[in-house]
């Protein structure tokens, strides 16, 4: 536990990657959502899953592991009222019943150090399991936005 503690409060190294995949995704949308993790040995943040053009809210939520957390974009599309294209990038905090309690400590104090380098995210969810973060959640959070 003060390992995790140390790591946070010393900072975690958020490679350049995380912000790389993530531009991708917001601009080139080549990509659907990205998933990071923290590996504990380098003391990093990294890109775990990069999710295809084709891929969906069902794989992002697939690509969560059960027992260990993870942060992750998602880019929403979706059909407003008036019948507006649009896009919102929300940001997911995985924190599942099942993981850690180290790596439930670990990810909470390390979450503002990559959040700033994803400039961009509109609105943040944090879910301990996959009913906190289901497809009508965000689609409401996305609907509630008038812009």
């Amino acid at each position: 536990m003060a390992m995790a503690y140390k790591m946070a409060t010393e900072g975690m190294n958020v490679k350049e990657e995380c912000q790389r995949w993530f531009m991708e995704m917001k601009w080139k949308k080549v990509h659907r959502f990205v998933v990071y993790k923290i590996d504990e040995r380098s003391r990093a943040v990294l890109v775990d899953k990069v999710g295809g053009p084709g891929e969906g809210y069902e794989e992002l939520v697939a690509a969560l592991p059960t027992d260990d957390c993870r942060y992750a974009v998602f880019d929403f599309d979706f059909v407003t009222v008036d019948n507006c294209q649009k896009s919102k990038i929300f940001f997911i905090a995985w924190s599942p019943t099942a993981s850690r309690i180290r790596a439930k400590i670990l990810y909470a104090t390390s979450k503002q150090g990559l959040r700033r380098v994803l400039d961009g995210v509109h609105y943040e969810v944090q879910a301990t399991d996959s009913s906190e973060m289901g497809y009508d959640v965000i689609r409401g959070r996305a609907h509630r936005a008038r812009g």
